[in-house]
């Protein structure tokens, strides 16, 4: 088998791989053992009221959290991306806890302290059209996310520039 052809093959299994590790792909009424036979094991598992959510993060170096809700009878009726910036705007201030936050969009990719809050910073990825961005949880000393703001992640480039 020439290279080129070798190349081809190889390229095709690891798209077709890909695909069968895309959460929005898998049908809606799926098993929670079709899906984790699809998926993997989730990063999170969490007890909803009426079922149980099945978090896929591809936090810290990804971009995506998806979480796959499975209704009582243990079959697929939702998956959702919350690292949009739309859904990340809706977040209610000084309502959402630190389980909220965990539920909903996982661990996050950073955690940090800034001296201008008195609290903890849960820093997410995410991307907004090609741009990768952050989105940073304020969570005070109760555990309540008080804001949330957006910056751009830096690229290499001005990571290198900067140290100029």
């Amino acid at each position: 088998m020439n290279w080129t052809a070798r190349a081809l093959g190889l390229g095709l299994i690891a798209l077709l791989a890909g695909c069968a590790l895309m959460p929005e792909r898998v049908p809606l009424g799926a098993t929670r053992s079709e899906i984790e036979q699809r998926l993997g094991s989730p990063t999170g598992v969490y007890a909803l009221a009426d079922g149980t959510r099945l978090q896929y993060s591809r936090q810290p170096a990804g971009q995506q959290v998806y979480n796959l809700d499975l209704d009582a009878g243990g079959r697929l009726r939702q998956t959702e991306q919350v690292m949009e910036s739309a859904w990340l705007e809706r977040i209610p201030l000084d309502q959402w806890t630190q389980q909220d936050a965990l539920l909903n969009l996982g661990r996050p990719a950073i955690v940090e302290r800034v001296a201008s809050f008195d609290g903890v910073l849960w820093t997410y990825r995410l991307r907004e059209m090609s741009t990768p961005r952050f989105v940073h949880l304020y969570l005070d000393a109760a555990g309540l996310v008080r804001r949330v703001s957006f910056s751009d992640e830096p690229l290499p480039d001005d990571v290198f520039d900067m140290a100029r």
